[in-house]
């Protein structure tokens, strides 16, 4: 059986504010597989002007915290950025991707299927390397 990678649908340029980018985000990221006992929440970090188009950015956190430990010891951050087009007609969607915090590789909705180990890899590398220190 082949995997069919989900995405929303995006708003146009011209529909575009923070508030809704932020839904936008929570809308996609409940198209991801993960178990239940991740929590998550999403904050606004800046808006970056560039020559040919505005950028938003956006952190997602990730833990997950137990009865035992209710605070985690590590957390892990998906950062977002929503490319508005200075140059491009308006009504065409927004660009997004994201990269992991211990990553330069980008994704793009749509294209790649989120992985719920990539969270746990960060998790457990950072709890390693605090045991360390």
């Amino acid at each position: 059986a082949e995997y069919v990678i989900k995405n929303i649908q995006w708003t146009t340029c011209k529909d575009f504010t923070v508030q809704r980018g932020q839904e936008q985000i929570e809308e996609y990221i409940s198209t991801w597989e993960f178990h239940e006992s991740w929590l998550h929440w999403t904050q606004f970090l800046r808006e970056e002007d560039m020559k040919y188009n505005t950028r938003y950015h956006y952190r997602v956190c990730w833990s997950t915290p137990t009865r035992r430990k209710p605070i985690p010891r590590a957390t892990a951050s998906v950062y977002f950025i929503i490319e508005i087009s200075k140059i491009k007609p308006a009504t065409l969607p927004v660009e997004v991707f994201f990269v992991l915090e211990t990553s330069r590789l980008i994704h793009r909705p749509g294209e790649c299927r989120f992985r719920e180990k990539w969270l746990k890899d960060i998790i457990e590398n950072k709890i390693i390397l605090m045991e360390r220190l």
